[in-house]
């Protein structure tokens, strides 16, 4: 496999993970049964000195921003237990409070951190769950989004995305030259780093499997190329820059393959590249416009938006063969489609009446449920557990990062503090 790093293009500029401006994440609309929790901050073993991070106020800042939480204001904690003899109950109870989190943030010998903590049922007065984690100083925020996890899972059933990544396109201007950079942040926003930046346009991210690696697609050289790019050395191959369209790269569920859309022998099709090899298989033959594959969850199927029926519909194939199924009927323009991760659903670009929105295909029944009602919505990608979609939006500030619950019900903004953001993808379950 011959990595193509010698050869670059003037103008082209690799930022090693270089911080970036955090987004600013916003729910503007929640579930109205939202669960009361308190979380308490966490008692530190060096008593003379101030605690060297706040876990508990990113676990807050965690469960607020899933929508699903309602999470007691610091100010008003009736007491500040840090173990679970010192918890009086009937104080929790008046206030209506269900569910607290205590934990402790202690020192190690070797300059590290233990950090503990319990999730205590308010009302039958038992723990839920808790833990002992070891962390190096670094570490600290990652672990307080791994607790964030788990208290979502316990209490609503489903695994918590706060310990993963997002990965998107950001547009900047200046003077007259347009600066695009590939950036990924963690779930929350922080750790904004550039991966890319160019003067050309950047498409299409999409996170390997591991999430150690992101393909996208390149204009660098003035035409479409697809590279794969390792997140933590910044090493990257391109692996097609065949004439004509090289777009569209998406990761097999295995991370041995590449689906991918290219015209190199004429007609716009899809196809699926060996890694290994690089040998490719043609899936599609027609004349019509056949783009943008997206791989089932158990790698036996591709969804891809075609023309052929005569506008932009969303059609499903079996990778061993076989002819493509038109799956989405409702609208004359359905695009983008993504699958869920337990592939009952697919997300996508849904036309309502002049308006572009994000859609989610029921694959049972074939009904689509419109999820957002603004006028210029892309871009749909899954959190990792499925309960969430990312996309982009364009209102009055320009593009925007959004994201919204599978129900509807959830709704949140995502803001930079300067240029266009557009192309968001949901990055795996860290390991």
């Amino acid at each position: 496999m011959k990595v193509i790093f010698k050869i670059y293009i003037a103008g082209l500029m690799f930022v090693s993970l270089q911080t970036h401006a955090v987004l600013d994440i916003k729910i503007t609309q929640g579930i109205e049964q939202a669960l009361p929790i308190a979380i308490v901050p966490f008692s530190w073993s060096q008593a003379s000195s101030v605690t060297p991070f706040d876990l508990s106020k990113v676990i807050t800042d965690d469960l607020k921003r899933s929508g699903r939480f309602d999470v007691m204001d610091e100010l008003d904690l009736p007491q500040r237990p840090a173990n679970f003899d010192a918890i009086n109950f009937n104080d929790w109870r008046k206030l209506g409070m269900e569910n607290i989190l205590i934990g402790n943030l202690m020192l190690t010998e070797t300059g590290d951190y233990d950090v503990s903590f319990r999730l205590i049922d308010v009302y039958r007065g038992k723990q839920i769950a808790g833990f002992r984690i070891p962390a190096k100083p670094n570490l600290l925020r990652r672990v307080a989004h791994q607790i964030s996890d788990i208290i979502f899972e316990k209490l609503t059933g489903t695994a918590g995305a706060f310990d993963t990544r997002v990965a998107y396109i950001t547009v900047k201007k200046i003077k007259d030259k347009k600066i695009h950079t590939l950036q990924i942040a963690d779930a929350d926003g922080y750790n904004a780093k550039i991966l890319l930046e160019s003067p050309e346009p950047l498409l299409s991210p999409s996170w390997s499997p591991d999430g150690k690696k992101i393909a996208y697609v390149s204009f660098e050289g003035r035409n479409s190329a697809i590279y794969i790019q390792d997140i933590l050395t910044g090493k990257r191959e391109r692996v097609s820059a065949y004439e004509g369209i090289n777009s569209a790269p998406s990761w097999s569920p295995e991370g041995s393959r590449l689906a991918m859309t290219l015209s190199k022998d004429g007609n716009t099709e899809i196809y699926i590249m060996s890694l290994h090899s690089k040998k490719l298989k043609r899936m599609t033959v027609h004349g019509g416009i056949d783009t943008e594959p997206a791989w089932s969850p158990d790698g036996r199927k591709l969804a891809f938006t075609s023309d052929r029926s005569g506008g932009p519909q969303i059609y499903e194939m079996d990778i061993r063969g076989g002819d493509p199924k038109r799956i989405s009927f409702d609208g004359k323009y359905n695009a983008r489609p993504r699958y869920s991760p337990d592939g009952r659903y697919i997300s996508l670009v849904h036309a309502v009446n002049g308006s572009y929105r994000i859609g989610l295909l029921d694959l049972s029944n074939g009904s689509i449920n419109t999820l957002t009602d603004a006028k210029l919505d892309e871009s749909p990608s899954f959190a990792p557990n499925g309960g969430m979609i990312i996309y982009a939006t364009t209102g009055v500030r320009g593009a925007q990062l959004a994201a919204v619950s599978v129900d509807g019900r959830i709704h949140q903004r995502l803001g930079l503090q300067q240029g266009d953001v557009r192309e968001p993808v949901w990055g795996p379950f860290l390991k």
